[in-house]
């Protein structure tokens, strides 16, 4: 049980395994936010609220002339509202009838559920009874009869509190709202920086520290989607906070399209965080009884640093986000056409490289972009998704099945919410792109966006994407989108509601996927948008894996997966092998460090195989028998990172068992100097008293290695204790050349005989290569 009422102090105390989240309802019906950090009792934290006489911080008509030290411009909210003496960042500001934009909120009543409140039309995390319980407190602005229901869900187990508004208009008229966020989370005390992830196209989620001054301060989107560059998830943490220590306060909006996450160090040193759908370009209009639902909020707490943070998330998003047979069952190993063909492939040509790859134990055979209506470059054909039957010489059925009887799954590529003007799509309904009537319209990629918002055209694609995957044997689709979304207007939406169009569009693409979803259960989705372009917690609801940046260069995919592993479990970052030259950045590195970058992510390749020397056909066999032997403990794990891209010679990250039995140590160098100073990483989540068996299965190409290729760093003894690993640490080998990587693989060993132990003790053992 995770959620107590106390009905003689009005406290609303919500309790995780290690955290503690409060609400009091003050003497004046305010919902007051009194503390969320490490985990405490149920007893009344709102004596840490200090009240006093503050200059301009003015004080609730109700209360008359007696009491000045109370006011809305001070006092820790827990929803704050804008426009009736807060002065602060606020969650809620409405525009009612008569032109005004005040809103209060007061204590109405209460009701928790033993389940998981779910959300009509958004994705948001589930679980029964077992995982989690529900909180719902009503608010209400008794002028104007808005009511307000605040959503908690409680993962216990995970430590993470969810958080969901709803928004109900019970005035005698209608009423706008101008911005309608999804969490308001104030702090009291403490000095905080805040770890934010920024970037490109082709470099994503860059890690960002800065602290927390006075003033505001916000990452977000207007492009229509979360992004490349800024992701909708960040950690406000300690100063002195580092991976494996330091207060730490996770938050990951579930929602794909435009946000705003700010964060606000006020007048007396008090904090606060509010983020939602980005009100730049949203207005909504509620009717007499008519509701909005904002998209989830995940939150989480932990004083064990980034890694507890990144754990909590990755549990969650594992278990309670991703759905589908998919959630468990192991991924295949894939192989992309993209960069081995680009647009210029035949069928023969395609099922050539797959005949190929089915040798190696590659498993599935993705057709990326190419393959339907009239697209030998990216300035036609999207929208029309019927088979290019010419270009393939056979249909798609046909070629489905040539692979399927090579042993392997067949996949294909579609980019559904786009439609290029030279398209018979776009000539027989060009109301349907998205476009401001009288302007010219800013094309990207020489294509448009088509208007999601409208259900004729939801309806339209469902039905064109359901037919293509009903015509042939395809278990795999990569959902992309290929430009940011501007000229926002919908034809079909009268002026006053325009500002509805962007969110709507979000909740249109929500329904097309859950239609695909519930139709085809079997299906594997990937999601994709010029890569990580919208890798957030909302896709992932429907699409367990995101292709996680178009730069397959794997020293680049170093700081892009380091980022993404913040806030996201392995599982989901869609990660390849690709060819050298690299077609981003013309480096050239070695395939067993290609190989070993792209083993923390889903795991695939995207070359032209044929083109490969046997040498290198080999080393991929060997690499898919290590994925496969460890899938596990790779997808499944806790990920830890060792050491970072950005300082570092040397990349080493650590993915452990849960009961710490095994783990796979991955170091990538990335920088080399003469006489270089050795790498030492100290190992996490093992067993302290357990002997473990270290074991290389990755070493640099031989002509990488000293003379003799001997590895010295572990002839000291191949078996070693959980502490020494953990308190004494690892050598990782000295680099003698640029871009080579090693992993390891440490074992528990259940029975250690006295032999074993002597030669833990300080006897030798030979290293092998597997």
């Amino acid at each position: 049980m995770g959620i107590f009422y106390d009905d003689k102090y009005k406290t609303f105390t919500l309790q995780t395994k290690d955290s503690t989240y409060q609400m009091k309802v003050d003497e004046n019906k305010t919902l007051l936010h009194t503390y969320y950090g490490e985990k405490t009792d149920n007893t009344d934290k709102s004596y840490l609220i200090c009240r006093m006489d503050r200059g301009f911080s003015g004080n609730p008509y109700e209360l008359g002339k007696d009491d000045r030290t109370y006011s809305p411009d001070i006092l820790p909210q827990e929803y704050s509202c804008f426009g009736t003496g807060d002065y602060r960042i606020s969650a809620l500001k409405i525009k009612h009838v008569d032109g005004s934009r005040g809103v209060c909120l007061h204590y109405e009543g209460y009701e928790i559920k033993e389940e998981k409140y779910s959300l009509k039309g958004l994705p948001a995390a589930y679980g029964t009874g077992e995982d989690v319980q529900t909180l719902i407190i009503t608010l209400k602005d008794s002028v104007s009869g808005i009511n307000v229901l605040l959503y908690y869900g409680v993962f216990e187990e995970l430590d993470v509190i969810t958080r969901a508004v709803e928004i109900v208009n019970g005035s005698i008229s209608p009423v706008i709202l101008m911005k309608a966020a999804s969490i308001s989370l104030d702090w009291q005390m403490g000095e905080y920086d805040w770890l934010t992830f920024y970037g490109r196209h082709a470099m994503e989620r860059n890690l960002q520290r800065a602290e927390i001054v006075h003033g505001q301060q916000s990452v977000g989107s207007i492009r229509g989607t979360s992004s490349h560059q800024y992701n909708p998830f960040a950690i406000v943490c300690e100063r002195s906070a580092t991976e494996e220590q330091g207060a730490c306060y996770g938050v990951s909006f579930v929602y794909s399209g435009e946000f705003l996450m700010e964060i606000e160090k006020d007048q007396i040193d008090q904090m606060r965080l509010v983020c939602g759908i980005h009100p730049e370009n949203f207005e909504w209009k509620l009717d007499l009884g008519e509701s909005f639902t904002t998209p989830e909020v995940l939150l989480t707490y932990g004083k064990s640093g980034f890694a507890g943070i990144s754990h909590s998330f990755h549990k969650l998003i594992r278990n309670h986000i991703c759905r589908g047979i998919w959630k468990d069952k192991p991924r295949p190993v894939l192989i992309n056409n993209w960069e081995g063909t680009y647009f210029h492939f035949t069928g023969d040509k395609l099922v050539s490289i797959a005949k190929e790859a089915a040798e190696l134990g590659i498993e599935l055979f993705v057709m990326d972009d190419g393959w339907f209506g009239k697209r030998d470059d990216d300035n036609s054909g999207l929208g029309d998704w019927y088979p290019n039957e010419e270009k393939l010489g056979c249909t798609l059925k046909e070629l489905g099945e040539q692979i399927v009887a090579l042993g392997m799954q067949f996949g294909i590529w579609f980019e559904p919410e786009s439609i290029s003007k030279d398209s018979d799509l776009y000539r027989m309904h060009p109301e349907w792109a998205v476009q401001i009537p009288g302007r010219k319209p800013n094309l990207s990629r020489n294509q448009l966006i088509l208007d999601f918002s409208r259900r004729d055209v939801q309806d339209y694609i469902i039905e064109k994407l359901s037919s293509v995957l009903k015509s042939a044997p395809v278990t795999y689709i990569k959902w992309d989108l290929n430009r940011s979304i501007c000229d926002k207007y919908s034809n079909i939406l009268p002026a006053e509601r325009q500002g509805e169009m962007a969110h709507g569009f979000v909740l249109g693409l929500y329904r097309v996927l859950e239609k695909l979803h519930k139709e085809f259960p079997d299906l594997l989705i990937e999601g994709c948008s010029g890569g990580g372009g919208r890798f957030d917690a909302g896709m992932l609801y429907y699409t367990p894996q995101i292709w996680c940046s178009d730069n397959t260069d794997a020293i680049e995919r170093l700081k892009i997966q380091y980022g993404t592993s913040f806030g996201y479990p392995v599982s989901t970052m869609g990660a390849h092998v690709s060819a050298v030259p690299n077609h981003q950045t013309g480096r050239e590195t070695p395939l067993s460090t290609r190989g070993c970058v792209a083993m923390a992510g889903t795991f695939g390749y995207e070359l032209d195989i044929n083109r490969i020397t046997e040498k290198d056909k080999e080393e991929i066999r060997r690499q898919i028998r290590i994925f496969k032997r460890y899938y596990n403990v790779i997808q499944y794990g806790n990920y830890y990172r060792l050491t970072t891209p950005y300082a570092n010679s040397c990349t080493v990250w650590q993915i452990a068992a849960a009961d710490g039995t095994e783990t796979l140590v991955s170091a990538v160098y990335h920088h080399v100097c003469a006489n270089a100073v050795p790498v030492f990483v100290k190992l996490k989540g093992l067993c302290e008293k357990a002997i473990y068996r270290l074991e290389l299965i990755c070493a640099p190409d031989e002509d990488i290695l000293p003379a003799g290729g001997k590895v010295k760093f572990l002839e000291q003894g191949r078996r070693l204790s959980g502490a020494a690993l953990m308190h004494c640490g690892l050598q990782i080998p000295i680099a003698w050349k640029e871009f080579g990587a090693w992993q390891i693989y440490v074992e528990k060993i259940e029975y250690v005989s006295p032999t074993e132990q002597g030669e833990a003790k300080g006897g030798k053992a030979n290293i092998s290569y597997t």
